[in-house]
C-alpha cells in the first residue's frame, strides 16, 4: 500500500465512532415500534383498518395485471399482488442492506396475510362486502371451489393467519438475523 492510502485509512479510522451499548439498543427500536402494531393486527383480525384501503386497491390492481392468464389466475391475481408488492419492497431493502426497511415491509406483508386469511375463511359464508356488490363473485369461494377445498375455508384462513404470525416473528427478531 502506498503512504497516501495508509494516511487516508488512518484518518478515516480516527473519524469513526466506536460501537457502544446505545448502538446495540438502537437496532431494536424498529422491533419495539412494530411489536404493538403486530399484536394489534393479530388480536383484531377481521377489523377493517386504514391500511386495508391501500391493500384493497393493490388487490384489485392484481386482478387487472393477471387478467391475461385465465380465470383462475385472474381471480388469484388480487391475492398474489398483495403478496408480491410488499415482497418486492422487502427484497429492495434486503439488497440494499437496510434492516428497518426490511422490517416494515415484512410487517406490511404480514398484515396482508392477515387480510388474505379473513377473505379466504369467508369463502363459504360470503359475508364480507365485495367491491362491486352482488355483481361480482367471491375470489376465495371460486378458488377453493375449483380445487375441491371449499369446505376447508376456515383451515385455509388459519393457514394464512399462521404465515402472518411467522412473518411477524421474523420481523421482530430481524436484528438478530441481520448484521447492520
Amino acid at each position: 500500500m502506498d503512504d497516501e492510502l495508509k494516511k487516508e485509512i488512518e484518518l478515516s479510522l480516527k473519524k469513526s465512532k466506536p460501537y457502544n451499548r446505545f448502538d446495540e439498543f438502537k437496532k431494536w427500536i424498529p422491533s419495539i415500534i412494530i411489536f404493538p402494531i403486530a399484536l394489534y393486527w393479530i388480536f383484531n383480525r377481521g377489523e377493517y383498518g386504514f391500511i386495508d384501503n391501500a391493500d384493497l386497491v393493490i388487490h384489485e390492481a392484481g386482478h387487472f395485471f393477471f387478467m391475461f392468464f385465465g380465470k383462475y389466475i385472474y381471480t388469484l391475481g388480487g391475492t398474489l399482488m398483495q403478496i408480491i408488492l410488499p415482497s418486492i419492497i422487502f427484497f429492495y431493502f434486503f439488497r440494499n442492506e437496510y434492516r428497518t426497511g426490511m422490517q416494515f415491509s415484512l410487517l406490511w406483508l404480514g398484515q396482508n396475510f392477515i387480510n388474505i386469511s379473513v377473505y379466504a375463511a369467508d369463502a363459504q359464508a360470503r359475508i364480507l362486502p365485495l367491491l362491486g356488490g352482488n355483481k361480482v363473485y367471491h375470489d376465495w369461494h371460486y378458488l377453493l371451489g375449483e380445487i375441491g377445498l371449499l369446505q376447508y375455508d376456515a383451515e385455509v384462513g388459519y393457514f394464512f393467519f399462521g404465515i402472518a404470525i411467522i412473518i411477524f416473528i421474523i420481523t421482530l427478531i430481524m436484528p438478530l438475523i441481520t448484521h447492520n
